[in-house]
């Protein structure tokens, strides 16, 4: 079963905005970066977190990780945490192994020791901050199935050749069905672009880290959170075909 489909990938290409790829390849480091520093790391660290609610600045945080000054712990330890995932995706392949560890890593502080990597095994709801059920995830007893689903589409994307448009398409793509499977009991938002932003740099290079994915979208995130709910209120009933607005802020990020 194909769940990271090509379904909209000819619309997508024929309305991708020109000059792109000229834009990527122009993209080079920030130069407060070292080696035990990542500037990048950092903005994308802070403003994934910043979608999930964290109340953390971009330059408290580059004061905290660069230069080593004091907040309190509960300010910063999720971002570290999230930074720490981003830092192990550098250097280790995106796969069915990695991808557990990474929430292992980023989820430290957010669920159970024993909730970190796994699959969870309860159903799971996405509630407005109202109360309101906006999203009812795959039920627990068909999750592990599906993500072995996920997992062989993955598989097959990575061993393509794949064109600039093409990649862009299927990590948003990726990006995506992960987050609507939410395979975990939380932290799936920031895994899904984590997930997202490893898929184009293994397509594409070290030039993808610099790419500001999370905080386009998060300066956009009542329209990122739209576009995730026009697809549907419940897995099974998910259309896809709704999906290209959503598909289509990934390649924004390079106009930042």
């Amino acid at each position: 079963m194909i769940l990271i489909s090509d379904i909209l990938l000819q619309e997508y290409i024929e309305n991708f905005p020109s000059g792109l790829e000229e834009k990527f390849n122009a993209l080079h480091d920030a130069e407060i970066s070292n080696d035990n520093f990542s500037f990048y790391t950092s903005v994308a660290s802070v403003f994934s977190s910043k979608i999930e609610g964290e109340e953390i600045e971009l330059d408290s945080y580059i004061k905290h990780k660069k230069f080593g000054i004091e907040f309190l712990p509960d300010y910063t330890k999720k971002i570290d945490d999230l930074y720490s995932a981003y830092i192990f995706a550098k250097t280790n392949s995106l796969n069915r192994h990695s991808i557990p560890k990474v929430h292992e890593i980023l989820a430290k502080n957010i669920v159970a020791q024993h909730q970190q990597g796994k699959n969870r095994i309860h159903n799971m709801y996405v509630a407005s901050d109202d109360g309101k059920i906006e999203y009812v995830a795959i039920s627990p007893y068909q999750l592990d199935s599906e993500m072995e689903n996920f997992y062989n589409d993955l598989d097959e994307l990575l061993s393509k050749q794949l064109n600039f448009k093409e990649i862009f398409y299927y990590a948003s793509m990726i990006h995506l069905v992960f987050v609507k499977i939410h395979p975990w009991n939380d932290g799936n938002g920031r895994s899904a672009r984590l997930i997202e932003k490893w898929f184009l740099s293994e397509k594409l290079g070290e030039k993808a880290w610099f790419v500001q994915s999370e905080k386009n979208y998060y300066l956009n995130h009542q329209l990122y959170y739209k576009n995730l709910r026009v697809l549907g209120l419940e897995y099974e009933l998910l259309n896809y075909f709704k999906a290209l607005p959503f598909l289509q802020m990934l390649p924004q990020s390079l106009l930042l």
